[in-house]
């Protein structure tokens, strides 16, 4: 039962549009040298099969602003799409592009739209990728010239989340172990995921081991950075009844920012564009954190998905860590709420890949669909997806089973 905030906002959009078709890669620390446009095409064409439609019926294309990745009109002309009537590239992370994708079929300026993410490593993300020359070219003119991220003494941009983990350290007094917990959980569920980059299983004593990035932050609390391409093909609910039984469908979607949204300006965790998505999604959903069966917390840094727990109100301020040790499943590795409800069941952007989010939406709808293998959850109907970080890019979602 949703929870009221004091007003109701308008949802015209809701349960009206829906995701039919789903297509990606596999993730690795390495594809052998294949592009981008070559990874997201293959996706593509997996999400139009998989809708079972011909792609003659898509008329619009949305395709996330990653670098290197192939902007909207050229995976339109790789694909051989025709008269398409909507096509943006909206910047990651993955619900930015969901929300264009529904905007532009509820509106009419199309009627079956094409979205997909394709990601490739950078120059500075790994050593293999910084000696492919052309990666490595790329990415610096996509940059601006830029070849490395900036000093580390700044804390834009990733930086930013190791001095707001060390704040929440200091402000809660709780012990690294509590991002463990996070990479332990991600890990765990990795290992039932075939399109996994890392299925190792971790313990708590790999983890406090790790070397360090930037204090308290190690490498096992920052996303893998991979490549892949995931892709899904969404259309109105009523097309959709007539492709599937069950089709999925977007009830809430929403992105959330405070004024002051910069790595460096914000002015403490008590508030900030989490705070606005979540508000927003109990405002126009019909469901909160009793009803769903599948949580789906971003976790881009470990801290993040602190975040997500408490502020979707799973945990208190500073009680997320306590929170996951007390629905801990010894057996499975993981968290399961209440014994029942995953978290992040396909590992996540720290143990499938950094994927912007996408893997969290398509693990939704696969969830939704009955078709998760090993990891499916029972009888799953509603999933509730907390994407972003903390500043500009906060997101979230929650989808249903018709």
């Amino acid at each position: 039962m949703a929870l009221s905030t004091g007003r109701r906002r308008r949802n015209p959009m809701r349960d009206e549009i829906a995701i039919v078709g789903l297509g990606s890669t596999e993730f690795s620390r390495d594809a052998g040298g294949i592009s981008p446009a070559k990874l997201g095409a293959q996706a593509c064409i997996a999400a139009i099969r998989d809708a079972g439609i011909d792609k003659s019926e898509i008329d619009g294309v949305v395709g996330a602003l990653e670098p290197g990745a192939p902007r909207a009109n050229q995976m339109s002309a790789i694909l051989g799409l025709t008269d398409i009537t909507h096509h943006s590239s909206p910047m990651p992370v993955a619900i930015f592009g969901l929300v264009d994708a529904m905007t532009a079929i509820f509106s009419g300026q199309c009627d079956t739209v094409l979205l997909y993410y394709a990601f490739t490593r950078a120059p500075w993300n790994s050593r293999s990728a910084a000696k492919d020359p052309f990666r490595n070219y790329l990415m610096g003119m996509m940059s601006g010239g830029l070849k490395a991220p900036p000093m580390p003494e700044s804390i834009d941009p990733s930086a930013a989340y190791t001095a707001w983990a060390a704040r929440y350290i200091h402000d809660y007094d709780v012990p690294r172990e509590t991002f463990g917990r996070v990479a332990i959980n991600m890990r765990s569920n990795a290992a039932r995921n075939p399109k996994a980059a890392m299925k190792t299983p971790l313990t708590m004593e790999q983890y406090l081991e790790a070397r360090m990035i930037r204090h308290p932050l190690c490498m096992l609390d920052m996303d893998i950075p991979v490549d892949g391409a995931d892709a899904f093909v969404l259309t109105t609910t009523e097309k959709a009844k007539k492709l599937t039984k069950n089709p999925v469908v977007v009830h809430a979607a929403t992105a959330g920012m405070v004024g002051k949204n910069d790595e460096d300006q914000l002015p403490s965790l008590d508030r900030h564009g989490q705070h606005v998505v979540v508000e927003a999604l109990k405002e126009r959903s019909d469901v909160w954190i009793d009803d769903i069966d599948v949580f789906f917390p971003y976790d881009g840094f470990s801290i993040i998905t602190l975040g997500w727990i408490e502020n979707m109100s799973f945990a208190k301020p500073g009680q997320a860590g306590q929170w996951m040790q007390e629905h801990w499943d010894d057996k499975l590795g993981c968290v399961m709420i209440d014994g029942r409800v995953p978290l992040n069941p396909h590992g996540g952007s720290l143990s499938e890949g950094a994927s912007r989010g996408t893997g969290h939406l398509r693990e939704a709808v696969t969830q939704l669909r009955g078709e998760a293998g090993e990891r499916q959850v029972h009888d799953a109907k509603t999933a509730l997806i907390g994407c972003g970080g903390f500043f500009f890019n906060s997101q979230g979602a929650v989808l249903k089973r018709l």
